[in-house]
């Protein structure tokens, strides 16, 4: 009995009564193995979310109900004859390797038995049946009975062993088909053997399992390759870091250990083990995987790093304001998993396609047998010959492969970017839309703005405002803030949405917003500014004007004119002045926009767009825009690390430019037609292959070569997309 590792500290909870574990799980090879567990795993009430993705091998439930269900659900997969084991970088790398090696070495031993049963072969097939003579010929049929059966034993237990498994739990997989082809062909063979028969296939039995496991290594090796990104990310999240106690000493822990208000200290060349603030030292990071930016990032004291950044120059000292659990690398590892549970047309379709094609399988070797025993004036050797030879060529892993290949590839080249996917749909929305919708202020620019007109007001109201501008995260609000280093009073600040702030101070009501809230000056009397402004009103006093300037990002024009030319129409849609948005449409090349828009108006024009059949991309702030966000086809943010777990759009970008909405979208539409393509493959060489099987045109040494052709045709296509150049 297998001792079940318990899953108590891997469980995550959730505050609406949720628990979530993610699991490796071992022994797997084809879309059948995938149904068997989501469908065991759903069919236990408890269970809300099992999705189990066949090229990352990852499970995640979701459940209601204690933790300790965690370990009920590692044995259930456990007695369906899989290994199953809370996920953790490590050892997921040490299961791929170990299956490798196991798949090497089955390979090895029957690729040498093939080579030298081919000398006992050669005559039999050269020769004359009656020139041989029978106890000849028998004599060459029990030498190659010798070397077989041992190597079919032990080559074939990769496919004995899944095959078993399922069978043992009265479930099927594509495992048993070729299985039951090998043992029957090889029964066939030893038989004819002992009972002096012309039938023997002990080299073509041999051979196809050494076709089939290199078909299989390969795929193993793809897959591995492709899932890569996503794998040097979760390496991040283990590790040791070095921590200075109080009596500053240095101790060597866990990353998983670190605790909030910990002091690390990182050489150069070490990665970063949580998020946190330098306290101490002068030295540059590689935010590259995080960020996507490959220019190292000068840091100092009072500076903001995050986990898995890699500290280049000179040690540093950390204060540890987030840990592991809840640092940026493991809110993108959250996102990462929110995707996996999700799925679009093509995977909803293969997953269908994959639960009835399995039967479908058997009962067309069955037929082919019955067919050509009863009116194909055959023997039955021949007949049931042809019968394995279907079983074999029908292996569905091409087709089950089709999706989730191109997904692992498309998702891990995003991260490698900083693009990170909170959708497993998100790509197949993001390839069709016909209209990109842009917010402004951080968005087109890069939403730190600044103020520019101090000789219009004192310090007293900058102080005033700067107190009252601490409580909104509304980008001028910030830059009002930064812009007073004094002391700030402490006020109780009411925000108006689509406003402005709103506080009671010395018996006067003061509000600090947009002009029409705060003044009655009209936009014709400032019609030729075109500065983003707030309003500063104190009681019955004078209001003061504060002005902003917002540089556009170095790549908007670029990005936008890329759009235009690939025939998606692009808008401006801001609530700002017109004045100030039909500068910036203009600055970028942006010829459809919008000012002075609230938040409803901003969705009513999305919702409008839709209606018309059109299919709509929204850029905006994931916090400020929700309601735009939330109504577009598909959305994507630009956040700061600290805002991550709070964006609520589909797809979230890292950085300063806006060229990754660009390259997500053009990755999207290579990757539907990688899927297309792959689908079409899977089809095309099913609809040529069954019909030729079934007439016995196509040996099992062929059919066992077609199949594994089939299914690496899938993943060295999906793997163009590491070749694609997005600039």
């Amino acid at each position: 009995m297998n001792t079940i590792l318990s899953t108590h500290s891997f469980v995550q909870s959730d505050s609406d009564g949720t628990n979530s574990l993610n699991l490796i799980v071992d022994g797997m090879h084809c879309p059948s193995c995938v149904a068997v567990i989501e469908d065991a795993l759903r069919n236990k009430k408890e269970v809300k979310e099992a999705r189990l993705n066949l090229s990352t091998k990852r499970l995640r439930i979701v459940w209601h109900g204690k933790e300790i269900l965690g370990d009920k659900w590692v044995e259930e997969i456990n007695k369906m004859g899989y290994r199953a084991v809370p996920f953790d970088p490590k050892t997921s790398e040490t299961i791929e390797k170990r299956e490798e090696k196991f798949l090497l070495l089955c390979l090895a031993v029957a690729g040498f038995a093939s080579g030298n049963m081919m000398l006992f072969s050669v005559p039999l097939w050269s020769s004359d049946p009656i020139e041989m003579g029978e106890s000849t010929r028998t004599f060459f049929h029990w030498i190659q009975a010798i070397v077989a059966i041992p190597t079919i034993a032990f080559s074939g237990r990769p496919f004995f062993y899944s095959a078993w498994k399922a069978i043992k739990n009265w479930q099927t997989n594509m495992d048993v088909p070729i299985s039951v082809a090998v043992i029957l062909t090889t029964i066939m063979s030893l038989f004819e053997t002992v009972s002096f028969g012309h039938h023997s296939y002990f080299d073509s039995v041999v051979m196809l399992l050494f076709f089939l496991l290199i078909g299989r290594y390969l795929e193993a090796r793809a897959k591995g390759k492709a899932r890569s990104a996503a794998q040097d990310l979760l390496q991040m999240m283990s590790g040791f870091a070095t921590v200075i106690n109080k009596s500053g000493k240095h101790k060597i822990i866990p990353v998983s250990e670190i605790k909030e208000k910990m002091i690390l200290s990182v050489a150069a060349g070490e990665k970063i083990g949580a998020d946190g603030e330098v306290i101490e030292g002068v030295s540059e990071l590689d935010t590259s995987l995080i960020t996507g930016e490959t220019m190292p990032v000068e840091i100092k004291k009072g500076a903001k790093v995050f986990a898995g950044t890699m500290n280049i120059s000179a040690p540093i000292k950390v204060l540890v304001t987030k840990p592991y659990q809840r640092s940026l690398v493991s809110e993108i590892v959250k996102l990462m998993e929110i995707a996996e549970q999700n799925q679009g047309h093509y995977v909803a379709l293969a997953d269908k396609i994959s639960r009835w094609y399995t039967p479908a399988v058997h009962f067309l070797a069955a037929a082919t047998f019955l067919g050509w025993l009863l009116y194909g004036h055959i023997e039955w050797q021949v007949a049931l010959l042809y019968s394995a030879t279907v079983l074999i060529i029908t292996c569905p892993c091409a087709l089950g492969l089709a999706v989730p290949i191109v997904q692992v590839i498309a998702s891990g080249k995003l991260l490698r970017k900083g693009i990170l996917l909170k959708s497993g749909s998100a790509l197949e929305r993001l390839a069709g839309i016909s209209h990109a919708v842009f917010d402004k202020t951080g968005t087109l620019t890069l939403g730190l703005p600044k103020l520019i007109n101090p000789e219009e007001y004192d310090n007293k109201s900058l102080q005033l405002s700067a107190s009252m501008a601490q409580h909104s995260k509304h980008p001028l609000s910030v830059a009002i803030t930064k812009s007073y280093s004094g002391k700030l009073i402490n006020l109780n600040v009411k925000e108006i949405q689509a406003c402005g702030l709103e506080t009671n101070y010395k018996g006067n009501k003061i509000r600090l917003g947009k002009r029409s809230w705060c003044t009655k000056i009209s936009d014709k009397e400032v019609a030729n500014d075109a500065n983003m402004e707030l309003w500063l009103v104190v009681g019955k006093n004078e209001p003061i004007r504060f002005k902003f300037s917002d540089k556009i990002k170095n790549d908007a024009k670029q990005v936008i004119d890329k759009f235009n030319n690939a025939g998606i129409s692009t808008i401006l849609l801001s609530g700002d002045r017109v004045e100030i948005t039909k500068k910036i449409a203009d600055q970028v090349g942006i010829k459809s926009y919008a000012g002075c828009l609230s938040p409803k108006q901003k969705t009513e024009r999305i919702v409008e767009l839709k209606q018309n059949g059109h299919n709509v991309l929204m850029v905006g702030d994931g916090l400020n825009d929700a309601p735009s966000l939330s109504s577009a086809t598909i959305s994507m943010s630009p956040t700061s690390a600290i805002d991550i777990s709070q964006n609520a759009s589909d797809i979230v970008f890292q950085g300063e430019l806006l060229s990754p909405v660009y390259n997500a979208w053009e990755t999207s539409k290579f990757s539907q037609k990688l899927i297309k393509q792959n689908f079409a493959l899977a089809i095309i060489y099913n609809i040529i292959a069954i019909p030729v099987a079934i007439a016995g045109y196509v040996t099992p040494l062929i059919a066992a070569i077609a199949m594994s052709s089939s299914s690496l045709l899938v993943v060295v296509n999906a793997l163009r997309l590491n070749l694609m150049n997005n600039k």
